[in-house]
């Protein structure tokens, strides 16, 4: 297309500092970006069950049980005071743990993972990949029910047990305080009239969620109040999936997706975990504690007969006897606020050491202090979930194990650190502590929905991912060659740089790549162009106007900028809605989308009309490729 020369410099209008901010931007994005073309390697990690720094010895042990089973290893190397070893593909991978797991004893733990490729330089600099998400890594998926109805049994009992604690300490004698329903019923001994108006006083502002229904003379009546158990249902499930955020944490997981779903279920998908085992053995366990006072005086023989005293109930300890222990919880797993397995310095016996709030110090300073010479007793409590198969039906049964794992004297008041002792293992020492660091599931979960996704499927998915982000490419690059010319390659070019800096975002932000993520991607490839369109045609037609070659880049940049902003904004509300409304697959397309809105709109504003200001600066044209 002939023009006019230029009369001024284009220059002009792309000053060089932003010249230099948009190459820079360019190269940041690039060099962020290369870390996600290195795999990931399928890896074994061996560590000491006792948490010891593992050095060459374990490594070279764990190198000659490997070579004597015949297995090719990509590398073994030391990392973090643990071995860890490379593979070329996860089929010897699963191999040789069970070889390693056999051969290593029970002294080390041996756990599949996925280990980075990237070179040392890019980690040097803070390069790392974009987390994969479920489809694209594998890994396992579960859907949890949380137990309402025992999570509002256990309401009321702390209320129960509350109320009582709350008269003893204020000195008011009861004969009662039972509940059935949502409803309390306090009954006072004969001579407590007095003490009616405390009562209620008491009740009222140490229980606002309770309301006064009637009296009856020493005889009153309480209700729990709706909103009241409607808010506690909800915080059930928001704890618990605090509770598994943090059990996750525990278990090393990188991106994990940990969301409600519905009034009682919990969506939990952990990428790149491939012990799905140990996972459920983790999450779903229900397992806590509850520290008790024994009851010395009550008679064992006649509670196992089954004339268990008011107010006690009778446990198994470990060993096969028989206490009484009163129903009173002093202090729950609930109150932990820290938690360390180890060995006990006396016998070498493993042990637990525990740290507690400050109201579960409270509770457990004055208590100790009230009983020493007494015993108190650590209940370990485990919920799990029996399936059996009935006329051909499949039946799931909860199971609740309560067992006794140490009942010792208080010999002198305590409060807020102890230790806890009397258990089987190390594993099981470990497994406590990091259960109650976590925090305990305010209701026992059951696992309705399972899935394990394999690597295999998950490199599957990326290929295909990649060919149709390729495919998509190259038609958008052969149709804007053809029709725009130079202009089109500068399109090309800007398009590049923007898959560049998306996925240099995406890494840098570690935000989980899903598949739905990859085809956010392909679809702003298309919205990356559409500015380039918009900005060529502006270009063309304003020398079919007349105008010289300066003044139609000027004005085809200028005047599509704002077309191209109204056009990104609207997208750009939409991608904002879909993430806060969406779940799952819908958040991983949000998330590239809007990223790739904004991307987009820089490349094809700055980096198309800075290669258009090196190529048309001071000189004069006839003709631009347009």
């Amino acid at each position: 297309m002939v023009v006019q020369s230029n009369s001024r410099s284009v220059a002009h209008i792309y000053p060089a500092w932003k010249a230099i901010l948009v190459i820079l931007l360019c190269v940041i994005g690039f060099v962020y970006a290369l870390p996600n073309i290195y795999p990931e390697d399928p890896a074994i990690q061996v560590s000491s069950v006792k948490g010891d720094a593992l050095g060459d010895r374990e490594k070279e042990v764990v190198q000659n049980a490997l070579t004597q089973a015949g297995f090719q290893v990509k590398s073994v190397t030391l990392d973090n005071g643990q071995v860890l070893i490379r593979f070329n593909d996860t089929e010897t991978q699963l191999k040789a743990q069970d070889v390693l797991k056999s051969g290593l004893g029970r002294s080390f733990t041996v756990a599949l993972n996925l280990a980075p490729s990237t070179p040392a330089w890019l980690q040097n600099i803070g390069g790392r990949p974009a987390p994969l998400g479920l489809d694209l890594r594998g890994g396992v998926h579960f859907l949890f029910d949380v137990d309402m109805d025992t999570a509002v049994a256990s309401y009321y009992q702390r209320h129960l047990t509350d109320i009582k604690r709350l008269l003893r300490n204020e000195e008011i004698r009861y004969q009662e305080v039972a509940q059935v329903g949502d409803v309390f019923t306090i009954t006072l001994r004969e001579g407590q009239e007095g003490s009616l108006n405390k009562l209620r006083t008491l009740i009222n502002k140490n229980f606002p969620d309770l309301t006064l229904i009637d009296d009856a003379g020493l005889v009153t009546h309480w209700q729990l109040s709706k909103t009241a158990v409607a808010e506690f249902k909800k915080f059930t499930v928001q704890q618990n999936v605090t509770t598994l955020r943090n059990r996750v944490n525990e278990l090393g997981v990188a991106e994990p997706l940990i969301q409600q779903q519905g009034e009682r279920r919990i969506v939990v998908q952990l990428p790149g975990v491939q012990d799905s085992a140990r996972a459920k053995e983790i999450l779903g366990a229900t397992a806590t504690l509850e520290f008790r006072l024994v009851d010395e005086k009550g008679d064992v023989q006649a509670a196992i007969a089954g004339r268990v005293p008011s107010g006690d109930k009778l446990y198994s300890t470990r060993d096969g006897r028989q206490l009484l222990l009163k129903n009173d919880v002093i202090v729950a797993g609930d109150s932990v606020t820290d938690a360390k397995s180890g060995l006990d310095s006396q016998n070498g016996s493993p042990m637990v050491s525990v740290n507690l709030d400050e109201a579960g110090g409270r509770k457990m300073l004055e208590t100790t202090k009230a009983n020493v010479g007494n015993r108190m007793a650590v209940v370990f409590i485990e919920s799990r979930v029996e399936t059996k198969t009935v006329n051909g039906e499949v039946v799931k049964t909860r199971v609740t194990t309560q067992d006794v794992i140490n009942a010792a004297v208080i010999r002198d008041q305590f409060s807020s650190r102890f230790q806890i002792t009397g258990l089987d293992t190390v594993h099981e020492a470990r497994n406590l502590a990091l259960l109650l660091r976590a925090g305990a599931l305010s209701a026992p979960m059951e696992i309705v929905e399972e899935r394990t996704i394999g690597p295999s499927l998950g490199a599957e998915n990326i290929e295909k991912g990649i060919l149709s982000i390729v495919m998509g490419f190259i038609a958008v690059l052969v149709f804007m060659a053809w029709r725009y010319r130079l202009f089109g390659m500068y399109a090309n070019v800007a398009l590049l740089m923007n898959v560049f800096i998306i996925m240099a975002l995406l890494s840098a932000l570690q935000a989980t790549l899903t598949l739905p993520g990859i085809a956010g991607i392909v679809l702003t490839m298309g919205m990356a162009v559409d500015a380039n369109v918009l900005i060529n045609e502006r270009v063309r037609e304003e020398l079919r106007n007349g105008h010289t070659t300066f003044a139609a880049i000027q004005a085809g940049y200028d005047k599509a900028f704002w077309t191209i902003a109204d056009s990104h904004v609207t997208q750009l509300l939409a991608a904002l809605l879909l993430f806060a409304f969406g779940s799952g697959p819908i958040k991983g397309f949000a998330v590239t989308l809007t990223i790739g809105v904004i991307t987009s709109m820089f490349t094809a504003l700055m980096v198309s009309r800075l290669l258009v200001h090196w190529t048309y600066a001071d000189k004069k044209v006839s003709r631009l490729s347009v």
